[in-house]
């Protein structure tokens, strides 16, 4: 009775074991097609662009792409122009402390220069070995601040480009968010107008101050005073009077200053002569 029972028992497994091995092969052949599209998706996920998240993905599996290079997003543009619109800033802030340290130096060369002619000048009581002591010196001073003032004319145009730069970089987010039009102040265009809505807004725009009162121009009226007073100091060296050596330096000095006034406004006028804009307004 027991050897019945374990045959019938051996024998149920027998029948069960085919009967579970075919339903193994008949499940491998219904996952067959799974694993096939398993495959093939992995394989897209591989030849994706580096870099894509699943979100970017499906954007770009299952919306039209926003330009010819697959996975350009509005988000991706806003972040590479934020970045240079960050550069710019950068590059504008490295230029104003060139200008404020160049200025400073020059301010500083032209104090020790003064304090060094009224030594002398107590010293010689004014008489010839000051002129000889002062015409050199002098002489030094106005190279340097010559090559100060060119250096921030350059730096002014610097500025006035950059400006444009991020000017043009506010017009490429407004084609991002058009309906931010109302919240941005500066300009966006990057044309002559655009540049001056940035650079002197509102009520200063117009006004001399603006002009006079850079750095620039602060620095080119101090060349005039140096230029003039050297030229007095050479014209009584060689024998002028006392009145003439002074109208012999106002005179060079009136024209020191319109010469640098020239200056500035031919390096603005070549920067915009010279400049195209992309986006006027």
């Amino acid at each position: 009775m027991q050897t019945r029972r374990f045959a019938s028992r051996r024998d149920g497994q027998q029948l069960t074991q085919p009967t579970a091995k075919a339903s193994l092969e008949t499940a491998g052949a219904n996952d067959g097609p799974a694993r096939q599209s398993a495959v093939t998706v992995s394989s897209r996920q591989r030849d994706s662009p580096p870099g894509l998240g699943r979100a970017d993905r499906a954007v770009s599996d299952d919306t039209p792409l926003l330009s010819d290079r697959s996975g350009v997003t509005d988000a991706v543009r806003a972040q590479l122009l934020a970045t240079e619109h960050w550069s710019l800033l950068s590059t504008r802030t490295n230029t104003w402390n060139e200008t404020f340290s160049r200025a400073a130096m020059f301010s500083t060369i032209v104090s020790a220069a003064v304090v060094a002619l009224a030594l002398v000048a107590q010293a010689t009581d004014f008489g010839e070995n000051f002129r000889l002591f002062a015409i050199p010196l002098l002489a030094v001073v106005l190279l340097v601040g010559l090559g100060t003032f060119a250096r921030l004319s350059d730096a002014a145009a610097s500025e006035i480009w950059i400006v444009a730069g991020m000017n043009r970089l506010r017009h490429a987010y407004l084609d991002l968010a058009p309906e931010l039009e109302p919240y941005f102040v500066a300009g966006h265009h990057d044309d002559r107008e655009g540049v001056l809505e940035t650079w002197q807004p509102g009520g200063f725009r117009g006004r001399p101050s603006r002009f006079l009162a850079s750095t620039p121009a602060l620095v080119g009226a101090i060349n005039a005073v140096i230029a003039g007073s050297l030229v007095s100091l050479l014209a009584a060296t060689a024998g002028a009077t006392a009145s003439v050596a002074a109208v012999a330096g106002v005179a060079a000095g009136l024209v020191a200053m319109i010469l640098a006034t020239l200056a500035m406004q031919r390096s603005r006028a070549r920067f915009w002569h010279d400049y195209q804009p992309r986006f006027p307004g």
